[in-house]
């Protein structure tokens, strides 16, 4: 099989410290952590960015400290993230891509969120959608295209039906994400997920809570990537909150070697994704 792709999402844009102290907020312990992960096997780094009162933002001038402190620790592949917390509009959040790095996530469609007390739009429509995807490919980024459940693979036909994506096409199925509508983070979900693949992509799972090992493993088996880390899921066993981001990629980097998937190092990961071409 391809060499596994390893990501680490180091943040996340909804919990902070009180949900694990080892959750790196500040852009130095963002990049320490990008650090610790790549020393541990993780090829791609998922950044989210917070203000100075730990809010989630896509302030570039953030992003841009962020991906600039990674780069100058290690050669791992960053990638920004798009989806960010509630409060910001969808130009704020597109602002990210201009932070330098080489990836940036992409939701393919609106969901409503239902964590705050009352639900909540998170508007991703299919103007909005081809925007970004034509952003990203001007600037020569591959977007990981985000997808909750099945009706959003329709979003990723559109764009490539107008041309918007390079192959690889990169889809990451988020399952067990409740609170945005995601599909359960079932075994049956992500297998009936993959029938849905169009010709010449690429899949990687992330699943929240506990389902985060259990589906990230399968996605192994089943020839896919995988996401790990804090930002999905802030504890490593039932009621053991993890060490670090790091502590999450060294399990997932053990388990991929005992099923035969090496992990992929950085400018393997950017040859298999065909970053920049």
């Amino acid at each position: 099989m391809t060499k596994l792709i390893i990501t680490a999402a180091l943040t996340g844009g909804f919990h902070g410290k009180e949900a694990n102290p080892n959750l790196p907020i500040t852009p130095d312990e963002i990049a320490q952590s990008a650090y610790e992960c790549w020393q541990a096997g993780a090829a791609i780094v998922h950044l989210h960015a917070r203000d100075k009162q730990g809010k989630p933002t896509c302030d570039p001038q953030v992003y841009g400290e962020i991906v600039a402190k990674v780069k100058a620790r290690c050669d791992a592949v960053t990638q920004v993230s798009t989806g960010a917390g509630p409060e910001l509009t969808p130009d704020d959040r597109m602002m990210a891509i201009d932070a330098g790095a080489e990836m940036g996530s992409l939701n393919m469609g609106t969901m409503v969120r239902t964590r705050w007390g009352q639900n909540s739009m998170f508007l991703n429509t299919r103007p909005q959608i081809e925007m970004y995807a034509k952003k990203m490919l001007d600037k020569g980024m591959k977007p990981e295209m985000e997808v909750y459940s099945h009706s959003m693979m329709v979003d990723v036909e559109n764009l490539i039906a107008k041309n918007l994506l390079k192959k690889p096409y990169y889809v990451n199925f988020v399952l067990g994400m409740s609170h945005q509508g995601a599909l359960p983070a079932e075994p049956k979900h992500l297998l009936s997920l993959i029938d849905y693949l169009p010709d010449g992509a690429i899949f990687n799972v992330c699943a929240v809570a506990a389902g985060q090992l259990p589906l990230t493993t399968l996605s192994m088996l089943l020839g896919g990537h995988s996401r790990v880390g804090l930002e999905d899921n802030v504890y490593y066993a039932k009621g053991v909150l993890a060490k670090s981001n790091a502590h999450l990629v060294e399990r997932t980097v053990r388990l991929a070697r005992e099923l035969a998937r090496d992990p992929a190092s950085p400018d393997e990961a950017r040859q298999i994704l065909q970053l920049g071409a």
